[in-house]
């Protein structure tokens, strides 16, 4: 009798561990880690961001939070560095249950992961949705918010669909990132893929050289491509640099004679959430909207 209630206690006890463990997905493939840890740290911004889509809470951020809808975390975290350059002392001074990487901070992955769990969540630029749609899942998963996820994503899948069905028909468009008075564009395997593999719009150029800077390009490019849509997005706006603004530097007569620029068809994206976010669901979500409004929808 006495060997079977040890029995009994030992099955119970392995089933409660279980129990209070969870399987997820992450950028490095599957992970096991508590559930519901108590104490997370965030690294990235886009991260925050879907945490904040969901309800859940954090103890520590990256110390730029610049977005307005993510700048409240300010007064209720702890900032614990950059994302480059993370503050190991003020990370471990939180006792943190769980750290979270990605993107910019995911080479830190190593170094964070002697002071707790470290998980990395960084997205597929070139093809966001289905990472956005992973982390929302993870992200739910830790916190038990598995509801709140699915139907953040659902409401994200709906708005990305009425603007690809707005779009649909109205021409090409082209993509660019301005820093520094320089240029370069982003086709639909670059960091601006969104515009073209969600929003639905044909690039008005095709083999653009992928990567995280783009292909260098130039006014007559512009002109020569001439795209019926031209989407920017002004870097040194998006990290608080002085520099040239987009709109001047595009104050151009080649770009002036473009079909995009004599149909009033520039958009000036929202640079903090398509730069510095981009991957979360609120950005992503407002990005819709601002591409939506600019259909005329």
């Amino acid at each position: 009798m006495r060997h079977w209630l040890s029995a009994l206690c030992l099955a119970g006890l392995a089933t409660a561990a279980s129990a209070q463990t969870i399987t997820v997905e992450t950028a490095r493939g599957e992970v096991t880690l508590p559930a519901q840890p108590q104490s997370v740290i965030t690294l990235d911004m886009a991260v925050l961001d879907v945490i904040d889509s969901i309800g859940g809470t954090v103890a520590g951020i990256p110390a730029q939070t610049v977005s307005t809808y993510l700048s409240k975390y300010a007064e209720t975290a702890t900032p614990v560095g950059s994302p480059f350059e993370p503050d190991v002392e003020k990370i471990a001074a939180l006792q943190p249950d769980l750290i979270i990487v990605a993107g910019r901070s995911a080479p830190k992955f190593d170094e964070l992961s002697g002071i707790a769990t470290v998980i990395d969540l960084t997205p597929d630029t070139t093809n966001v949705m289905p990472s956005i749609r992973r982390n929302a899942a993870t992200l739910g998963a830790i916190y038990g918010k598995q509801e709140e996820a699915a139907a953040k994503v659902a409401a994200l899948d709906e708005a990305l669909a009425k603007v690809k069905a707005a779009a649909s028909g109205r021409g090409t468009a082209l993509t660019l990132l301005t820093t520094g008075a320089r240029m370069s564009t982003h086709g639909d395997k670059g960091r601006f893929g969104l515009i073209y593999n969600e929003f639905g719009f044909p690039p008005a150029i095709e083999g653009v050289k992928p990567g995280n800077h783009g292909q260098p390009i130039s006014f007559e490019f512009i002109r020569e491509t001439n795209p019926d849509w031209i989407f920017v997005v002004d870097r040194d706006a998006a990290i608080g640099r002085d520099g040239q603004p987009a709109a001047q530097m595009l104050d151009n007569p080649m770009v002036a004679a473009t079909t995009a620029a004599q149909k009033g068809q520039i958009v000036y994206l929202n640079p903090v959430d398509w730069y510095l976010i981009a991957a979360g669901i609120t950005s992503v979500g407002n990005a819709a909207a601002q591409v939506a409004g600019a259909l005329g929808e």
